[in-house]
């Protein structure tokens, strides 16, 4: 697979998702930059926007396994990861993997868990294994966690810590539809569920080639020193009391490596940055006090940045 492929194969998962959900077409990139650069998604929005949907269309789009986990205050870890149980049959004991052993993982209303069993999942998202009793199992590859939550609920729920947040690559608002696109969601769905005829259209040694392959973007110093100009200006704002990690800046790369592909190139530009800026790194941002109450106010300040950071001349783009 050469890297123009890798836009034929993301163009075609893309084309099957849009066959169950209507526009959200950036959305659906998104996911798609999490999947070749080996991230995870945490898909916030209110209830019955379509983030379960949307999750179970990428999986079914994919010839990968798939496990849902429904997140609820008694879970327990050994609920996500596992357990060694004694067998009777053959008199020692036997371990049981549990649904985080699977290709794609659907972990739905993820705050809803104790902070015991939310990190049952740090280990599995960062090093794609996990330890159980000493011992460790790797995961399948390709892995990914699409994890949903509500944010306006409170009572009940855990808000995930800022280890946590850190571990997925790009954090996802679906929004409401707009009348036309909710006309077309009611005549789509009004005698069957699409998703129910929706067919594979990826195959896993794919995916994995496509992980493989895609960091052969070619990312100029230039277009560099402007990503770490921009985390720079997040780890000195007055309205941000800690900015982002160095795990965030190579996210950052990773996510406008993929997302240049994605519009058919091999090169990084200033507009894949901008494009990327807020999903990958507004989740990782502490906010000072006064600014956390605000709505949407990490994507406000990061617009700041971006207006403050000299944007790379086009010319220099290209000096191979």
């Amino acid at each position: 697979m050469d890297l123009t492929r890798i836009k034929d194969l993301a163009d075609k998962v893309k084309e099957n998702i849009q066959q169950v959900i209507v526009g959200k077409e950036e959305t659906i990139d998104h996911l798609l930059v999490a999947l070749i650069s080996s991230g995870h998604v945490l898909l916030e929005d209110v209830p019955g926007t379509g983030k379960t949907l949307l999750a179970k269309s990428m999986a079914q789009s994919l010839s990968c396994s798939c496990k849902r986990i429904q997140f609820t205050p008694d879970l327990l870890p050994s609920d996500v990861t596992g357990i060694n149980f004694y067998s009777q049959k053959i008199g020692e004991f036997e371990f049981r993997p549990g649904p985080i052993f699977s290709n794609i993982v659907l972990a739905d209303e993820i705050n809803r868990a104790t902070p015991r069993t939310q990190s049952s999942l740090l280990e599995c998202m960062e090093e794609q294994q996990t330890t159980i009793d000493g011992e460790t199992h790797t995961l399948e590859r390709p892995f990914m966690v699409i994890a949903t939550q509500n944010p306006l609920e409170s009572q009940g729920t855990f808000p995930l810590p800022e280890a946590q947040l850190d571990r997925f690559l790009l954090k996802v608002n679906l929004g409401y539809p707009s009348k036309e696109e909710g006309i077309a969601i009611l005549k789509r769905f009004k005698e069957t569920n699409p998703l129910h005829e929706m067919l594979p259209v990826a195959g896993r040694d794919e995916i994995l080639e496509a992980q493989r392959i895609y960091s052969q973007v070619y990312v100029s110093d230039d277009m560099l020193n402007y990503m770490m100009e921009i985390i720079e200006k997040t780890r000195t704002h007055e309205h941000i009391e800690l900015g982002v990690s160095p795990r965030g800046s190579q996210a950052l790369l990773k996510a406008v490596q993929v997302y240049a592909l994605l519009k058919g190139r091999d090169y990084v530009l200033p507009d894949d940055v901008k494009a990327m800026a807020k999903p990958v790194l507004g989740h990782r941002l502490i906010l000072a006090h006064t600014m956390r109450m605000r709505e949407n106010q990490a994507d406000l300040l990061l617009d700041e940045i971006l207006n403050q950071v000299t944007v790379p001349a086009e010319e220099l783009l290209f000096d191979k």
